[in-house]
């Protein structure tokens, strides 16, 4: 019997989501939790990897079972188990052939930054600077990611291929907060966060919109800013077209 879960967790104290051995991972924390109520090994398939200190309000998972549970006594008994960092939202019986990551048709992130004074009962949760950015600038060179484009001057690590189709950015600001949203087909490896650090660039008056084109266009590689790991959220998966 196959499940798909909804969870959440505070990336905090979670050495990303990919098992690791000798260190704790969503992943390693989840199937050693499965693996206790189903009396064998487990293995749980995310639909994507969140790296160290990310957070999520919306990742997805799916895995096996033997036993046929029902979904809310299984999401139950697993919260029960599991660390308070770590919350099943939901659970469900899905087609044997449902994959959490592959049949995902998309991914919406935010990132949010605290501009003023420093608190320290924020500093695993946003990114706090203490200079103002020009928001506006920031909205305006922030169009020019949205499409299909080469993005390989804004992610980590070997590809075959770096293109990548971003659906929308959205930026506001609430008060002294600014939350940058990005929806889209898929997302690399840093690849937010240095889209992060590039628009935080722009808005500090330190790169050009030109600069920001070149990047998108340069085969040369150019390297970037990366925004710090914990003002970023996975808020939600998708599993159907938009």
């Amino acid at each position: 019997m196959r499940y798909l879960a909804k969870i959440t967790y505070d990336g905090s104290l979670f050495n990303g989501f990919q098992r690791l051995k000798n260190s704790r991972t969503v992943q390693g924390e989840l199937e050693d939790k499965l693996s206790i109520i189903a009396k064998e090994k487990v293995m749980v398939k995310g639909a994507g990897r969140t790296d160290a200190h990310v957070h999520a309000l919306g990742q997805y998972i799916h895995f096996d079972l033997d036993r046929d549970f029902e979904e809310e006594k299984l999401k139950n008994i697993l919260n029960k188990l599991l660390s308070d960092d770590l919350k099943i939202e939901l659970i469900k019986k899905v087609n044997n052939q449902f994959h959490a990551r592959l049949w995902a048709t998309g991914k919406w992130y935010r990132y949010k930054i605290k501009i003023g004074e420093y608190d320290p009962f924020l500093s695993r949760y946003v990114y706090q600077i203490n200079y103002q950015l020009d928001e506006k600038k920031m909205i305006e060179v922030s169009k020019l990611f949205i499409g299909e484009h080469d993005f390989h001057n804004f992610t980590a690590g070997y590809r075959d291929n770096y293109v990548g189709n971003i659906w929308d950015i959205k930026i506001s600001k609430d008060n002294n907060y600014i939350i940058m949203d990005f929806y889209g087909k898929g997302f690399y490896r840093y690849m937010v966060r240095n889209l992060v650090g590039s628009l935080i660039m722009v808005g500090r008056n330190k790169y050009s919109k030109k600069n920001i084109v070149d990047m998108l266009k340069s085969e040369i590689n150019h390297q970037g800013v990366t925004a710090p790991a914990y003002g970023l959220y996975l808020m939600d998966v998708y599993y159907e077209k938009k």
